[in-house]
């Protein structure tokens, strides 16, 4: 499936993975109140990311390798992308699920557009926003690197991607969406809900999944956790579910 960009270029040979969706039961606690569903609210994207996006869209030729790093190293982007796949893919199993797919499928214009809405365009400065998307990235990158062990039974990319994802339920209160409940319960519901509405891949709504009901086989949660203990730091005053 080739990309297009301006200048006629292309990049090929990608291949697309299909996943299900999952759905969780709705609860009555304000966590699942939030604004969770499909007008769930934009996030922010850093200027460096929209600009280096902007930079490749008036190249000839584009590697989508590169493009994709940059924009898994931005939790903002990252939730954009996914989200422009599902409004221009309604059916789940038309719908790419990597972002090298997202990217190819939709173009470098239409993830630009994503990436530059007046709405992700602002709150890039707060230090909360600032700490939120670096622990992210470093979670994520840590995850990858545990999956990449020869015993490890997962898929290296998706583990980065749980890892990145893997406190989106913190956005609410970060952005300024509304709520402050925070237990572990509550947080994984709204987590899996946030997952849902964005579209984002089956490990991530698995990692939920597993947040939610401790007899589920915590193959996600494990990793997740072992990223934190690999980790600089914790998030500080922010709820860390642990299992």
């Amino acid at each position: 499936m080739p990309i297009n960009t301006s200048g006629g270029g292309t990049v090929r040979n990608l291949r697309v993975f299909d996943i299900g969706s999952g759905r969780c039961a709705a609860s009555e606690s304000r966590w699942a109140q939030i604004e969770c569903g499909s007008d769930l609210r934009e996030v922010p994207v850093h200027l460096e990311t929209r600009l280096l996006m902007e930079l490749r869209t008036q190249e000839r030729s584009v590697d989508l390798r590169e493009i994709s790093q940059l924009v898994l190293g931005d939790l903002g982007a990252a939730l954009q992308i996914f989200r422009r796949a599902a409004q221009e893919y309604w059916f789940p199993e038309d719908r790419p699920t990597r972002i090298e797919d997202c990217i190819s499928s939709l173009g470098l214009q239409s993830c630009l557009e994503a990436l530059s809405s007046e709405r992700s365009t602002s709150g890039t400065c707060s230090n909360d926003v600032i700490e939120t998307w670096r622990h992210a990235k470093e979670v994520a990158e840590c995850c990858k690197q545990l999956a990449s062990e020869p015993a490890a039974t997962v898929n290296p990319d998706e583990a980065y991607l749980v890892g990145l994802f893997h406190q989106i339920y913190s956005l609410p209160g970060i952005l300024g969406w509304g709520g402050s409940d925070s237990t572990s319960k509550t947080a994984a519901l709204c987590g899996h809900r946030m997952a849902e509405d964005w579209s984002l891949p089956r490990c991530v709504l698995d990692y939920f999944s597993e947040l939610q009901d401790p007899a589920h086989e915590q193959q996600w949660s494990r990793i997740v956790q072992r990223a934190h203990e690999m980790a600089s730091s914790p998030l500080p005053n922010n709820t860390l579910i642990e299992i």
